[in-house]
């Protein structure tokens, strides 16, 4: 079965949410487990908008917090799919604080994630590839193979003398 490619800007997702006090820690900022939700639902309507179907996370990458996001302020998640392997999908995100009060948008931070496409049964299907267009997105789905790489070796699923994209960046 072949599957149209589809362009990575047809799945963007930019979903916006308001940090309310009962999405704070002790020191008034944005707690990491309500961001990585929010996070987790935006990328996954990104998946399911470039494949049409249900998806179930399959990775988190590593999310380092750059800048916190304070109570009162809002939190701009913009995600979309970078890659499409066969059956999964890995998902970029950035993530802005903004003060509507001082008027100025800040970077909070970036992180990739990966789902699985499923089919009726819940089991794996193939999804459609991605068609880059702009610098931003080759870029990212240049690095995908490598990222998936390291990936499959942390979990355990590849050996690291397997992970020739990976080998390729060490060799001279």
């Amino acid at each position: 079965m072949t599957l149209t490619p589809k362009r990575a800007q047809d799945s963007l997702i930019q979903m916006t949410e308001l940090v309310l006090p009962n999405d704070t820690n002790t020191f008034g900022n944005l707690m990491g487990g309500r961001l990585m939700y929010w996070m987790d639902i935006a990328a996954a309507l990104a998946c399911m908008k470039h494949c049409s179907a249900p998806v179930v996370t399959a990775s988190v990458d590593n999310i380092s917090f750059e800048n916190p996001i304070k109570l009162g302020n809002v939190v701009h998640i913009e995600s979309k799919v970078s890659r499409a392997f066969n059956t999964s999908m890995e998902v970029h995100m950035k993530v802005w604080g903004e003060d509507p009060v001082q008027q100025y948008r800040y970077k909070s931070n970036e992180a990739f994630m990966t789902f699985v496409a499923l089919d009726p049964n819940g089991n794996s299907r193939p999804v459609p590839g991605i068609i880059t267009d702009t610098e931003e997105e080759k870029r990212l789905y240049e690095g995908a193979l490598r990222r998936r790489q390291l990936r499959l070796i942390l979990g355990g699923k590849m050996k690291p003398e397997d992970a020739d994209e990976l080998k390729a960046l060490f060799s001279l």
